[in-house]
């Protein structure tokens, strides 16, 4: 699972998504000390969401509350974190 490669500070603000468009549970990328992390929406509103994110080198979570700018939507599965919905 590749990492976007651009900086939060050089996005197109007309191309940043607003919070307000991501749901819970959706997949994302956060942005958090200088490089980008595979997330999980819990709650957004239209100045900020609420994400659990894989700190780098750890194995458990972290929550943070977040801006657009450093949000980008994840295609890519990241089994560790994606919930499995049970049928």
């Amino acid at each position: 699972m590749a990492a976007p490669n651009i900086d939060p500070d050089h996005r197109n603000a007309a191309e940043v998504a607003p919070t307000d468009s991501y749901r819970p549970a959706d997949p994302v990328w956060i942005y958090r000390g200088g490089m980008w992390r595979s997330g999980i929406v819990e709650s957004a509103s239209s100045r900020a969401a609420t994400v659990t994110y894989r700190p780098a080198g750890s194995r458990g979570t972290g929550v943070d509350t977040l801006t657009a700018r450093y949000l980008l939507a994840r295609a890519e599965a990241d089994p560790t974190l994606d919930r499995t919905q049970e049928s």
